[in-house]
């Protein structure tokens, strides 16, 4: 399991559910970790790639910080991969979104993600390449809520497709990811609100279930690897099927069980 042996993979959001996981999974197979993090949990997340025994370090860094950023990866000695996993919103709908939170939501999910893909392709030019991928969402291809993070995401996916064109002669491959629905931390602390929201969700996944961050980290993983070395501008859902239709719909439409 050392399929990323002596590679540096640079992951923003490291300390959340899904980055977290995405540490472990590509420290497991040999990888030394560059966590990039706002977060106080980052010691937490930190103390957890040390008992798995995962060479890792966390920089904690507002990604949003266009200039924080340039002097955080000054300090990386090599990055090989970069995962673009940071991510939140705080306004769930337009009714409650400003003009302030939008510009906050979109500098910390967008502009922050171009912020590090500028920085890690300059570092990826001078070593003769690397993998980008971008962590984006569902919601950035429909109308599911989280207005300033959904067109945040939508502009991510706009985004991997520009890196792909103009940085493939440097040998830089940059994909996305776009998962739906994952079992986070967050969703715990939803379900505190309502017990039955995961429920109440799975019903309109066609895998009757929500994604698991394992799952996301392993086609990450696929994308950063040498087995993915011709696959780049991949917009790839893992979503249980959520962006092949409305499940829902089709069963009220054709009055079947499907």
């Amino acid at each position: 399991m050392s399929a990323f042996s002596g590679k540096s993979v640079v992951i923003t959001g490291a300390a959340g559910g899904i980055g977290l996981c995405l540490a472990q999974w590509f420290g497991a197979r040999g990888a030394h970790i560059v966590g990039l993090d706002r977060s106080v949990t980052a010691g937490a997340a930190m103390s957890a790639l040390e008992d798995a025994e995962i060479a890792a370090r966390f920089i904690r860094l507002d990604i949003g910080d266009a200039e924080a950023v340039e002097a955080a990866f000054a300090e990386i000695e090599a990055v090989d991969v970069l995962v673009n996993n940071a991510g939140y919103s705080n306004h769930h709908v337009l009714r409650l979104t400003t003009p302030a939170s939008w510009a906050e939501e979109i500098n910390g999910n967008l502009n922050g993600a171009f912020f590090c893909a500028h920085a890690a392709a300059a570092r990826m030019r001078e070593q003769g390449g690397g993998a980008i991928v971008n962590i984006a969402s569902v919601n950035g291809q429909s109308a599911l809520g989280d207005p300033a993070y959904s067109a945040a995401k939508a502009g991510m996916i706009a985004m991997t497709r520009t890196l792909a064109q103009e940085l493939g002669q440097y040998g830089i491959r940059a994909n996305c990811v776009m998962p739906g629905t994952v079992r986070t931390p967050l969703w715990r602390e939803r379900a505190q609100k309502d017990p039955d929201v995961l429920r109440t969700l799975e019903r309109w996944y066609p895998l009757g279930r929500i994604v698991e961050p394992e799952e996301v980290a392993s086609v990450v993983g696929f994308l950063a690897s040498d087995a993915a070395s011709a696959v780049s501008g991949a917009v790839i859902p893992v979503d249980c099927g959520l962006s092949a239709g409305n499940i829902v719909m089709t069963r009220e439409l054709t009055l079947e069980e499907l």
